[in-house]
């Protein structure tokens, strides 16, 4: 089936075009030749709602505005903060679920060269001109939208929007079901650009589930002595691959209580539970530094802010990275991320997915559109 240059209106040129088949043509100025466009096309969709999540089957195709891009989802993957989302983290954020995902640019008005290209995309849309914006930090705009979670319909679905500026194209060399992984890959490497860490120092880090993992594998590079701990034995024997300076510890009374006899220099808490932050804090030495990576939907009870004060403890926030450092090690080998698939789901049974993910024991859970 060829391509012809599209000669229609303005109107229709506004259009996302498909064909028959309802697969969208490879740009909005362009239609299948010998097929009839359809402006008002519909897409499959994860929302949540007031009664939980439910798969949509006609949700209109959204429409790029501005520097916008719609991307057609090839993978996207289930994280806790999707589960933690459905309980009401963020202040009950409704709309399409979804921020990991990898996918193949269909539009770009503004910016035609994007067209074809495989990317994944950085979550968060700051306005651009308040000045944390102004200042390089559009993560943390206070107006800001993020993918999925605040403001901004997510990727799953098959199709999502977001700015050119926020896509990182794939090396040809990383399948999908690698990129993927390449949001909660940066939020690791973020560790590395907030705390330095040497060879031999002493480092603990809490968690052994997605995201836990992802840092142990980042951790590891750097040489230090690495204690990864947490409460299944079967995922704690994917950290200790990671070399002889990386040992793990089932998260069990006595096990923490030998531990925080020789505290270390830095906690990293990755366990997405409140309990995980008040053992931190129980690990961590004086002039020490923990690292918090979990979020959930619930406040912390009680928290002993004199404890930090005495013991002189740096707490340090650590959620969105760097996209170019996952990239870069996904394409090099030096990140495997293949022992962290637990199982796939089409995205007819997105439903079935969450459940099988938000399921402590299972590790990371994939839609395929």
């Amino acid at each position: 089936m060829g391509i012809e240059g599209f000669e229609g209106n303005a109107d229709q040129a506004s259009q996302i075009l498909v064909n028959s088949n309802g697969e969208a043509s490879p740009s909005r100025r362009f239609h299948w030749e010998g097929e009839p466009y359809m402006p008002l096309a519909t897409m499959r969709a994860v929302v949540l709602t007031d009664n939980g999540p439910m798969l949509q089957t006609a949700r209109p195709i959204p429409q790029p505005a501005g520097h916008e891009a719609l991307i057609r989802v090839r993978l996207a993957g289930i994280c806790g903060t999707d589960s933690e989302l459905i309980r009401g983290y963020k202040g009950g954020f409704r709309g399409v679920l979804g921020h990991e995902f990898v996918g193949e640019v269909v539009a770009a008005p503004a910016a035609p060269e994007w067209e074809g290209r495989r990317v994944v995309g950085e979550i968060n849309v700051g306005c651009g001109t308040c000045h944390l914006c102004r200042n390089g930090l559009a993560k943390h705009c206070r107006q800001r939208t993020s993918l999925g979670i605040i403001g901004r319909d997510g990727a799953f679905a098959d199709y999502t929007l977001l700015p050119v500026e926020n896509l990182h194209a794939v090396p040809d060399g990383v399948a999908d079901e690698q990129a993927v992984f390449t949001e909660p890959l940066a939020a690791a490497f973020e560790i590395l650009e907030q705390v330095h860490l040497w060879p031999g120092q002493r480092v603990y880090l809490l968690g052994d589930g997605k995201l836990g993992l992802l840092c142990a594998f980042v951790l590891a590079q750097t040489g230090c002595n690495l204690t990864v701990i947490g409460r299944h034995a079967e995922k704690l024997a994917i950290a200790s691959d990671q070399g002889s300076h990386v040992q793990t510890a089932l998260a069990t009374g006595e096990n923490l209580e030998r531990l925080a006899a020789e505290p270390a220099e830095v906690v990293v808490e990755a366990t997405g539970t409140q309990q995980g932050f008040y053992t931190a804090l129980e690990l961590v030495r004086p002039l020490g530094t923990g690292v918090l990576k979990s979020t959930f939907a619930n406040t912390l009870k009680d928290f002993d802010l004199p404890a930090l004060v005495v013991d002189e403890v740096t707490i340090v926030g650590s959620r969105c990275g760097p996209f170019p450092r996952a990239l870069q090690a996904l394409a090099e080998g030096s990140i495997n991320v293949a022992p962290l698939l637990h199982t796939e789901y089409p995205l007819d049974e997105a439903l079935d997915g969450l459940a099988c993910a938000s399921r402590r024991a299972v590790l990371k859970v994939l839609l395929r559109p």
